[in-house]
């Protein structure tokens, strides 16, 4: 019997990879993909935005592939506890005297970037790796499913290894917060072409109105922006990532004036937009489409528009938001009607990005810089 090969993730062509042991088979990806969607069927039937949705698929399929990889057979949920601390300890690096190693054999990693379940060799970053826990323990949370991801010896383990990681100062890369000062040497990128105009509009729209998540932009449609008599406009957040009935509530308006609504203006009347997606693909003969912006294509903008402006290439979309809060705190604007603009419901998420805003003005910590009172 012939040794086994294995698909690329999209299973669309056969690759041969070379076989980890005579007893260690890699399962086909035509088996892991069907297993895979299953799994996360209950998770994308949420009302996730499509890119959440594509995150949760990923890591449905790398944990099937990861899974076939390492105990040759297909996996099925519940999965039992040992399982979940050997993929922890595979892919979490930890300090030896030969450096940083995690346990994954470099056959398997191998095989793994050839199937086209991983970017590269080595361990992931740390973040991913909680995201694939995160993702794993929700699919047995809604399959109603003992969950492994809750055992005490998987969260000791969890535990452990973020304070492994941040002694060694790995935390969980964020990226950038793209505050007033960057975004606007981002915003002078934008010359008055066609794609300028797009640029400029969606930047200031989704920075403007509360730090929009890249789903929420490539959703925005015109039939949700109402002009104001103050010389503004309200956009209606239909669809959001803590509203996925579409009922819309008074928190769902947001506010888009001043630069964002004069950016607004120049990109409807050049576009002639009167309906459907605000913000559209425009091709490289400078036509503009019909189709909306992916998540995708606007991370991509950010992206190139950040590199153009030589503000640094550690931003993305999401820089966008965070950017939004952390100027804020910056500001001193107060935390609630920060939060009321960007929809966020936890404060624990927030406050984050606005105390490191706040404490960049901190008078507290330039006391030592302050001018020794007279008189005394």
């Amino acid at each position: 019997m012939g040794q086994p090969t294995v698909q690329a993730a999209s299973g669309s062509s056969a690759v041969n990879l070379t076989p980890l042991k005579r007893n260690h088979a890699l399962l086909d990806p035509a088996q892991l993909s069907d297993m895979a969607e299953e799994a996360a069927h209950d998770l994308m039937s949420e009302g996730e935005s499509s890119n959440t949705r594509a995150s949760y698929r990923t890591a449905m399929r790398y944990w099937a592939a990861w899974f076939g990889a390492r105990y040759g057979r297909q996996m099925d949920l519940p999965v039992p506890v040992p399982v979940v601390v050997q993929f922890i300890v595979d892919h979490a690096e930890r300090s030896t005297k030969a450096g940083l190693v995690c346990q994954l054999p470099a056959e398997i990693d191998a095989a793994l970037v050839e199937g086209g379940f991983k970017g590269r060799l080595g361990a992931p970053a740390l973040n991913t790796l909680m995201h694939r826990i995160s993702v794993l323990s929700m699919a047995h949370h809604l399959a109603k499913q003992p969950n492994p991801c809750t055992d005490s010896a998987v969260k000791a383990l969890l535990s452990k290894t973020r304070k492994a990681y941040a002694k060694r100062n790995a935390t969980p890369h964020k990226q950038r917060a793209l505050t007033k000062e960057p975004l606007e040497a981002v915003l002078d990128t934008c010359d008055d072409s066609l794609k300028g105009k797009r640029d400029r509009a969606l930047l200031l729209f989704a920075w403007s109105s509360g730090g929009r998540r890249r789903s929420e932009v490539s959703e925005a449609v015109f039939e949700n922006l109402r002009r104001v008599d103050e010389g503004g406009y309200l956009y209606t957040v239909a669809n959001s990532k803590t509203n996925h009935t579409g009922k819309v509530k008074p928190e769902d308006v947001k506010p888009v004036v001043g630069m964002a609504a004069e950016a607004m203006d120049a990109w409807l009347k050049a576009s002639g937009i009167t309906s459907g997606p605000l913000f559209r693909r425009i091709n490289k003969a400078g036509r503009l489409g019909e189709d909306a912006l992916t998540g995708t294509a606007i991370r991509d903008i950010v992206k190139a528009r950040c590199s153009l402006a030589g503000v640094g290439d550690d931003f993305s979309a999401h820089s966008l938001r965070s950017g939004f809060v952390t100027e804020a705190g910056r500001q001193n604007m107060p935390l609630q009607e920060t939060m009321a603009m960007t929809g966020h419901r936890s404060m624990d998420v927030v406050t984050g990005y606005f105390r490191a805003g706040a404490a960049q003005v901190s008078a507290v910590a330039r006391m030592m810089d302050r001018t020794k009172p007279t008189g005394r």
